[in-house]
């Protein structure tokens, strides 16, 4: 395998290609990649809660490697899960977030949003297909979100077996249909199918991708649960006793994904992953965001789900993998979902096709506790629409950001306003420095607009028949 990197208008793109096989296959380690729903960044203890108990995940940290500057590649669910399966940003694959642009009142904002893609595009080569070519079984369990029907369901882009199910956690549905034991709690369930693919596959490597519904809403947990939360003392935003208690069933999860990787032996063959998708549900109301209930607190972040501020981007991140990660590790280097795909593809062996184009580059050497061999790349993201709140109120408009070492850059593109943070001195952002830096608001925007001619980003349109608020159609959020 060789990997080779392009540099073009100053931004470097992987391109992958390699004669991998599956040849001594049983020597390549497996992966498990969970992905928590909504998950917001200081939703676990060992990121910062003193209301939710996380037990197994907090094991999981000390036994292996916690990230502290782990990103999303969008600010909403969908674009992540593209970015992750793609190796690309969106502005390549036009997923940039959840269903058409009809969603919101856009009509009544100074911008026509970019139509948004709700389907992953077939000409693309999942991460999925890559490992199953290279000779790895590949299984999903959960939320795909990325085209659950005909050619683009995940058993159509590269997993040997599994099902989506998303929407509720109690009487949910599956696709293809299983048979479901009356009562059953979806992340227990979607544990179970999990546990019995790494039973069955144990003897050949295999890809885990546990994608839960889990946390997001509708908020549904088991009854004794949450009454384990119950009469707990809240926490400045933490003090759902039902979010809680979905958070603890994650947690489960975590802990029984792990010990049955224990139980067979495969602990030190095996890469566990787990993070999540996007920011909480919260931070809205401090904007003056009239949201509705907010589930949890991303603080110290500003922001949540749906924003580019740190709360709506930034997620946890804990990886283990005995023999390879060093215990107890943390690792503040940026890292985003694009570079997961070229991750794995250094942890495997295996590879894309030839001219496969990956916008991420591997963390494998962070990972393992090592210094990266070059810098790392600045983190980019666009985000050319609008996501509502309530009552006329905008979790975001369009917008793009980049963040290079310790400084971040949001730009909006309503008026141009630009916003300038150290996040080294400000995780908050609340120090607005882009009329002290002038010089380096400058230099992020020539980088941020480079990055978009390299990739033909799409931007929005003057909105040239804009009508008063509430005219426009306004449809609903969930699944956002």
């Amino acid at each position: 395998m060789f990997h080779k990197v392009v540099f073009a208008f100053g931004v470097c793109s992987v391109l992958i290609s390699s004669t991998g096989s599956g040849q001594d296959t049983a020597r390549r380690p497996n992966v498990i990649y969970i992905l928590a729903d909504d998950l917001g960044y200081t939703d676990l203890v060992g990121f910062g809660s003193p209301y939710y108990e996380t037990p197994q995940l907090d094991q999981m940290a000390r036994e292996g490697l916690r990230m502290t500057s782990a990103y999303t590649c969008g600010p909403n669910c969908q674009p992540t899960r593209a970015a992750l399966m793609s190796g690309q940003y969106g502005v390549r694959t036009g997923v940039y977030t959840v269903g058409d642009i009809e969603r919101f009142d856009w009509r009544s904002r100074p911008l026509r949003p970019v139509d948004n893609v709700t389907e992953m595009p077939l000409d693309r080569v999942l991460l999925p297909l890559s490992l199953k070519r290279s000779g790895y079984s590949t299984g999903l369990f959960g939320k795909w979100h990325l085209g659950d029907d005909g050619d683009h369901h995940p058993l159509k882009r590269g997993f040997d077996e599994g099902f989506v199910s998303a929407g509720k956690h109690f009487d949910f549905e599956t696709l293809p249909t299983q048979k479901v034991p009356p009562g059953a709690y979806l992340a227990d369930y979607l544990t179970n199918r999990a546990v019995d693919f790494i039973q069955r596959h144990k003897k050949q490597p295999f890809f885990l991708y546990l994608p839960h519904f889990g946390v997001h809403s509708p908020l549904q947990a088991k009854p004794d649960l949450i009454e384990r939360f119950r009469a707990k003392p809240g926490v400045g935003g933490h003090h759902d006793p039902t979010y809680a208690a979905m958070i603890f069933s994650v947690d489960e999860s975590v802990g029984r994904i792990r010990q049955a990787v224990k139980d067979l032996n495969l602990a030190d063959q095996t890469l566990i992953i787990f993070t999540s998708d996007n920011g909480g549900v919260g931070g809205y109301l401090r904007e003056e965001i009239k949201s509705g209930k907010e589930s949890t607190d991303n603080v110290p972040l500003r922001g949540g789900k749906g924003m580019l501020y740190e709360g709506g981007i930034r997620v946890p991140f804990i990886a283990s993998w005995p023999g390879v990660i060093p215990q107890g590790r943390e690792s503040d280097e940026p890292i985003n979902s694009v570079d997961l795909y070229p991750t794995l593809m250094e942890v495997t062996g295996a590879a894309p096709p030839q001219g496969t184009l990956l916008d991420g580059t591997s963390y494998l050497n962070l990972l393992k506790g090592e210094a990266p061999a070059q810098k790392r790349r600045p983190l980019y993201w666009h985000f050319p629409g609008y996501l509502g709140a309530s009552e006329n109120t905008w979790r975001t408009t369009p917008a793009g950001a980049i963040r290079e070492g310790d400084w971040k850059l949001i730009e909006f593109f309503e008026d141009g306003q630009r916003e300038l943070y150290n996040l080294r001195t400000d995780i908050g952002e609340r120090n607005n420095l882009a009329a002290a830096h002038p010089e380096r608001v400058e230099s992020l925007m020539q980088m941020l607009q480079v990055w978009r001619t390299e990739t033909n980003a799409a931007m929005p349109a003057k909105n040239a028949d804009r009508l008063p608020p509430g005219v426009g159609r306004r449809g609903a959020v969930r699944g956002d």
